[in-house]
């Protein structure tokens, strides 16, 4: 199914890319110091800290419109509660420590913590951590099933990807900032007006409630415990998560970087509602048979929207997935740029670095969404084989008891990282009947953190 987009709701999303453009070209290249480019000057206030931390979390949005219209209110318990509940965590135990830490980076983070090899080593899985490609993938589909199809979805994913990359070259952090100001506030009006259209075309949330099935209706969605645990360990993803770091040490002081976390959480606790229920109102009046539940979102919009609101919508999607696919973008750069290649290259300007690495992470994403062409995938893969190896050493640097002996961190990024790599592989040679890449009926991520927990204990680095 192709999207009747007229030339009205094109116009709005022309003019949207052009002031994207516009904030990023406020301060050009002006901003020369790293403290500048990387963090803003540690100068960010506290609506410009949930802005940008709300939007740049939830990029995902088509996931999660596939999640809800095939699996209901469980996206509450699945994709919500693990993540609220760790990003709890992190703005008590994290948040401030993070702020009064003077590195730039998590890996500048770790070598100062353990020794400059073990960052060096640490910014090659984080760089492929925070990887764009999932949100690459989104919008291609997404453009493509805006143009009609004319052209593949690669296509379009490789435009968008390449428009990222200008406008966060020139103006740094500073630009993805100001950008996400504007894309959390198109986040939540375009949701709240597609349910009012989904509620004058079906009826209150009382009616759409009783239309769909029990399975709907259910917290859990029919998962089993150990599923809906799974996704409470892949949530750790919270505490190695570079975008929460740099927020937190970009933050104007320890207290806003603290609560900007915990409103933040208010704001995705909202959020979650709207998505959720437009999720259900999908399924109602749509009905049960999408041949791409993906796309969930930008159908019911195209079904129930008049021109010019359609392209507001759909403009809001846009400003969901770009707010962290231009985030992921800046951080996967500045890692690989200023953290890794920096060593090699010291005659070269850093920024610079950084900015050419930016391209680099583009050209990387759009190889990883030919080889991985699904988000869930891409997701469970770069999280099941990365973070068990990083979770241990970032929580070392702020948290004494988990800090090890230096020659333990290179086992815990080499070692836990190769294990849960292999496992995946094993899972992908001799996949179980019920799909998937559990091999022996075991997930990557558990070998991984298995192993992690086991370094941990016989590596502890005792303190007075």
């Amino acid at each position: 199914m192709d999207a009747a987009f007229s030339w009205i709701d094109w116009s709005f999303v022309i003019v949207y890319f052009f002031f994207l453009i516009w904030l990023s070209w406020k301060k050009g290249w002006s901003a020369e110091s790293e403290e500048d480019f990387l963090l803003s000057g540690r100068k960010v206030t506290l609506p410009a800290f949930v802005a940008t931390l709300v939007s740049t979390w939830y990029g995902g949005i088509l996931g999660v419109g596939e999640w809800s219209y095939q699996f209901g209110i469980s996206q509450w318990l699945i994709l919500g509660a693990p993540f609220y509940l760790f990003s709890a965590l992190f703005a008590i135990f994290l948040a401030g420590k993070i702020r009064l830490n003077k590195a730039l980076t998590i890996p500048e983070a770790i070598a100062n913590r353990y020794s400059d090899k073990a960052g060096r080593l640490s910014a090659l899985p984080i760089f492929i951590l925070v990887s764009p490609a999932p949100y690459i993938l989104m919008l291609g589909l997404l453009f493509q099933f805006l143009s009609g199809g004319d052209a593949p979805f690669l296509f379009y994913a490789s435009l968008v990807a390449l428009f990222s990359v200008l406008y966060i070259t020139i103006g740094g952090f500073g630009a993805v900032i100001r950008t996400d100001v504007l894309q959390v506030v198109l986040m939540f009006s375009g949701f709240i007006v597609l349910l009012i259209f989904a509620w004058s075309e079906f009826g209150g949330l009382g009616t759409v409630w009783n239309a769909v099935p029990d399975s709907h209706r259910d917290i859990t969605g029919g998962n089993t415990i150990q599923y809906i645990l799974v996704w409470f360990f892949i949530a750790l993803w919270t505490f190695v998560d570079p975008s929460f770091h740099q927020r937190a040490a970009a933050a104007e002081s320890p207290e806003i970087a603290r609560k900007g976390v915990f409103v933040s959480i208010l704001f995705w606790m909202a959020f979650d509602f709207l998505t959720a229920f437009a999720g259900l109102y999908a399924f109602a009046i749509l009905g049960p048979d999408l041949a791409q539940p993906v796309l969930a979102y930008p159908m019911l919009a195209d079904q129930i929207l008049p021109i010019g609101l359609k392209g507001f919508f759909f403009i809001a999607l846009l400003a969901t997935i770009m707010s962290t696919l231009d985030s992921y973008l800046f951080i996967s750069g500045q890692t690989l740029g200023r953290d890794y290649l920096a060593r090699y290259f010291p005659a070269v300007n850093p920024n610079l670095l950084t900015r050419i690495s930016i391209l680099i992470s583009a050209l990387l994403g759009i190889l990883l969404i030919l080889i991985y062409p699904s988000v869930i995938d891409l997701w469970y893969v770069i999280g099941s084989v990365f973070i068990p190896g990083l979770l241990i050493p970032v929580l070392g640097i702020y948290l004494k008891p988990f800090t090890l002996k230096t020659g333990y961190v290179f086992a815990s990024i080499i070692g836990c990282t190769a294990i849960s790599f292999i496992w995946l592989a094993l899972g992908t040679l001799y996949p179980p009947v019920e799909g998937g890449y559990a091999f022996l009926g075991l997930e990557p991520f558990y070998p991984g953190l298995a192993a992690a927990l086991f370094i941990w204990l016989i590596g502890r680095r005792k303190e007075g």
